[in-house]
């Protein structure tokens, strides 16, 4: 039996998940003030407020999660190197991830707040969510070198340095690309957190905000939606950027039966 397309997987998957919120809308959370809206009420509010509406919220968000994005899977690519050269500091290294995730971003960030101004709360909690996903990645990766690889590195008077240039580094994209694909919404969600949470005049952390406390339900569920939808395109333009970028890596999982 042929196996459907992913995106026919998809789409049967939306519609289902559509199916559902309309039914249970209309039913079960139908009183008044429950706080779910048809989907046609979505939709509705999404076409009435337009294109102009939505362009800066999204351009003002984007903006800080791209930052936070970009710093945050720096810093972990760096100490994710510095680690495989220096071998002792991995302890360090990794604990201090670990506190990084472990630390809840709804509680740090009017902490940010109050500490930083402007933009600078929201890229800071969009780097957080990244940091620790791409560390771990990261360090899988570059540790997944062919030994035999290593050897003939050091056969020919290559240090560590070598393995990381010449070896690791090639060994390692497939396992980056894959936490950089997870980075992608994380980072947008770190910084519609600090939005929701701190003192800026735009965004989409700042309208959702806006329009809960005016009880403009539909408006509020159109965000969200348009929040997903922008976290979605980062996770799919970042998949379509490992695909390109890495056929040989493809190729390989194919015909290794592994999807």
């Amino acid at each position: 039996m042929n196996r459907l397309p992913t995106w026919a997987t998809g789409l049967i998957g939306v519609i289902v998940l559509l199916a559902v919120w309309s039914v249970l809308a209309v039913t079960v959370f139908s009183s008044a003030g429950s706080g779910v809206p048809t989907p046609w009420a979505v939709l509705s509010q999404l076409g009435t407020d337009g294109w102009s509406f939505y362009q800066p919220l999204i351009s003002a968000t984007l903006g800080e999660a791209l930052r936070g994005y970009l710093a945050g899977n720096v810093l972990a690519l760096a100490f994710a190197a510095l680690v495989l050269l220096v071998p002792w500091l991995e302890r360090i290294v990794v604990q201090l991830a670990v506190a990084s995730y472990c630390l809840p971003l709804v509680a740090i960030g009017p902490i940010l707040s109050l500490l930083f101004s402007g933009t600078t709360p929201m890229i800071t909690l969009a780097a957080l969510a990244v940091f620790f996903t791409t560390l771990v990645g990261a360090l899988l990766g570059l540790r997944s070198t062919d030994p035999v690889t290593l050897d003939l590195v050091r056969a020919y008077g290559g240090g560590r340095w070598h393995e990381l240039i010449k070896v690791r580094m090639i060994a390692a994209l497939p396992a980056v690309l894959a936490a950089l694909k997870i980075s992608a919404p994380a980072a947008l969600l770190g910084a519609i957190i600090g939005e929701y949470l701190g003192h800026i005049d735009i965004g989409l952390g700042v309208a959702m905000t806006v329009s809960e406390a005016s009880v403009q339900v539909p408006r509020t569920w159109g965000i969200a939606l348009v929040s997903g939808l922008v976290a979605g395109i980062g996770y799919g333009l970042t998949a379509l950027i490992a695909r390109l970028a890495l056929p040989w890596a493809q190729a390989t999982t194919v015909s290794g039966g592994t999807l």
